[in-house]
């Protein structure tokens, strides 16, 4: 049950101690990486998974691969933070086979684990703080470089996994299946995710599997519960709902960022899943 935490491999991209201000203010955030942030003064937000997570001292927060995300800091902060890639053996995301928390209480170890692996890693640190300027460049350098000594790489490595094994909670109650059928769904929900903003059709994600589209769909209900049709509505809501409270802009710009132009499509599958009308969902959830 737990062949993918046995075959779990985690690789440094950056790492680095920033001072923030009101420039740290970035919304449609989406990175193929995982964050940790250790906040050592003032605050800030930070917005994924449907939650406000208010940014505090000495305590950790984890921003999984792939998830959408909303920065904003009002006024200054300082923070360590650290990039890195997740793979499991198995072809899975570990973040499809269990549940995660985001925020918790840094240790005195924890917080020295941070000062260790920025002593262990100097000059990894990010030049810019846009995302949009580092997240589709080539910052996904490989780690076993030949300045690295073998002993550094595997004591970053054994850091990174202990302070990455605090967020996990346990297994989620209904995994997608392990073989090549489950890893080709784990493709397509990662697909799904990435794209929420493109054309997506039951035909064109069926047609990325080489498979017909009737099997794909019963195939993918198999494995995750819903039919695609029904997840991919419910997370371009999701995304809206998060847009919606934290940003300013239009619904009909809300709509063209999560894939549903038709504002009228838009207002009515947003107002079956929310149970409420994006206009009141926005009054009632403003973060900003």
């Amino acid at each position: 049950m737990n062949e993918s935490l046995q075959t779990l491999k985690v690789s440094l991209l950056n790492i680095g101690y920033a001072r923030l201000d009101q420039q740290w203010d970035y919304d449609n955030v989406i990175s193929p990486f995982s964050r940790l942030y250790l906040i050592k003064s003032g605050t800030a937000k930070v917005y994924h998974h449907q939650q406000v997570f208010d940014l505090k001292k000495d305590h950790l927060y984890l921003i999984p691969s792939y998830t959408y995300s909303r920065y904003k800091c009002n006024s200054r902060m300082e923070q360590y933070y650290v990039h890195f890639l997740e793979e499991t053996g198995v072809g899975m995301s570990v973040y499809s086979r269990y549940d995660f928390k985001y925020e918790r209480k840094a240790s005195a170890l924890e917080q020295l684990s941070f000062e260790r692996l920025l002593t262990l890693n100097p000059q990894r640190d990010l030049v810019k703080s846009d995302p949009k300027l580092y997240d589709g460049s080539r910052i996904a350098q490989n780690f076993a470089s030949n300045r690295t000594s073998a002993k550094d790489i595997v004591e970053t490595q054994g850091l990174l996994k202990i302070l990455f094994a605090g967020f996990i909670r346990g297994h989620r109650h209904q995994n997608i299946s392990a073989g090549s059928t489950g890893k080709k769904i784990i493709d397509m929900v990662q697909y799904i995710n990435e794209h929420l903003s493109d054309e997506l059709t039951v035909q064109n994600l069926a047609a990325q599997c080489h498979l017909d589209p009737d099997y794909f769909s019963r195939l993918f209900k198999k494995e995750t519960g819903v039919r695609p049709l029904e997840y991919l509505h419910a997370r371009r809501i999701e995304r809206a709902q998060l847009l919606l409270a934290t940003t300013a802009y239009s619904l009909q710009e809300i709509a063209d960022m999560v894939g549903i132009s038709n504002i009228s499509y838009f207002h009515r599958i947003f107002t079956k899943l929310s149970q409420r009308t994006p206009a009141a969902y926005r009054k009632a959830n403003w973060n900003i």
